[in-house]
């Protein structure tokens, strides 16, 4: 049955909660000036800017992937991590806000949102 709410199936909710990053006990990012991505029949996801992360630990990754409603995406592993953190450098117009910030797989990492 097709979903005929009118809520966007995408909202953006920036905040300015504490967001940390860590893999095991090293932090990779820690900032106040996440967006709150909230994506019907998804997990929120905190995205972050670049300067609050530790870019040097990651590396760019050969996965890529493409979702209609945000774009393509460029993903980063860590050393020990592959594809931990993914990144929409040119998102669809609706979502420019998110463009170049970080997400991180939080099956991967611990984030932890205060």
């Amino acid at each position: 049955m097709a979903d005929h709410t009118t809520e966007p199936r995408i909202t953006l909710h920036p905040h300015t909660r504490r967001v940390r990053i860590l893999a095991g006990d090293t932090l990779i990012a820690d900032t106040c000036s996440a967006i709150e991505l909230r994506e019907k029949g998804y997990p929120h996801r905190q995205y972050l800017p670049r300067e609050d992360v530790d870019m040097s630990r990651l590396s760019i990754s050969s996965t890529v992937t493409h979702c209609p409603f945000k774009g393509e995406t460029t993903y980063y592993s860590l050393s020990d991590i592959a594809d931990v953190a993914w990144s929409y450098e040119r998102p669809v117009d609706d979502m420019q806000a998110i463009a170049g910030l970080l997400a991180f797989d939080t099956d991967k990492v611990a984030e932890i949102v205060e």
